[in-house]
């Protein structure tokens, strides 16, 4: 963003991006518990400016996030067990803090889902073709019909999404999102056909069509 805070406390709509993705699973009564994970410094200021400023009730513990996704995401599931918050059945979800547009109608088909297979992402088909490129050259042109792009919020059961983490950190695999730590146990999460709408918020374009959004019907793509 060349911002001199972190995107998640920029003004979107006269509120911080992550107030407005807070909001989202405050006011859904499928969420009992939320874990806002962020570096450690930011505890105090994420307290006091997000969580009490606009009173999230269902924040039980800001937690501090690790050097990647990987070990942020680590530190909350451990955090979660510390606070006997969840059973090995307990479906947890796991939300990107800039992408306050996800749409909530469809957390009760991620959840009942992620129940009953153990892992559910939500995610939109690729618009563009795609291509592998290697030193420059073009080196493989994947079917576009396959492929789609891995939002948030992704859910699994507790246990499984543990045994995921264990198994990554004792192999010393790296995955780009939580989805990947579980296929390794061949248990492919199923994908939930989500919304173009739901963006991750990452450059200052962003932000502008986030805006618009905001004040859009609900089915603007």
């Amino acid at each position: 963003m060349g911002a001199s805070i972190n995107k998640q406390y920029l003004e979107l709509a006269g509120r911080p991006i992550l107030a407005h993705t807070l909001e989202l699973f405050q006011q859904h009564p499928a969420i009992d518990s939320i874990y806002p994970i962020l570096p450690a410094d930011e505890i105090s200021y994420c307290q006091t400016h997000i969580v009490d400023r606009y009173a999230f009730s269902k924040v039980r513990r800001l937690v501090a996030g690790g050097a990647e996704r990987q070990d942020s995401v680590w530190n909350g599931l451990r955090a979660l067990a510390e606070d006997g918050e969840v059973g090995a059945a307990s479906i947890v979800l796991i939300h990107d803090g800039a992408r306050p547009l996800f749409d909530t109608a469809l957390l009760p088909q991620l959840i009942e889902t992620a129940q009953r297979q153990g892992g559910c992402v939500v995610g939109v088909p690729v618009k563009d073709t795609i291509k592998q490129v290697d030193g420059g050259r073009i080196s493989n042109t994947p079917a576009r019909q396959r492929l789609w792009q891995a939002q948030t919020p992704q859910a699994f059961r507790f246990g499984l999404l543990m045994r995921a983490n264990l198994r990554a950190e004792q192999d010393g695999f790296r995955g780009s999102d939580d989805a990947s730590l579980v296929e390794r146990l061949g248990q492919p999460p199923l994908m939930l056909e989500g919304s173009y709408r739901n963006l991750k918020l990452t450059t200052p374009e962003d932000l502008l069509m986030a805006a618009a959004l905001l004040v859009a019907p609900e089915d603007t793509p």
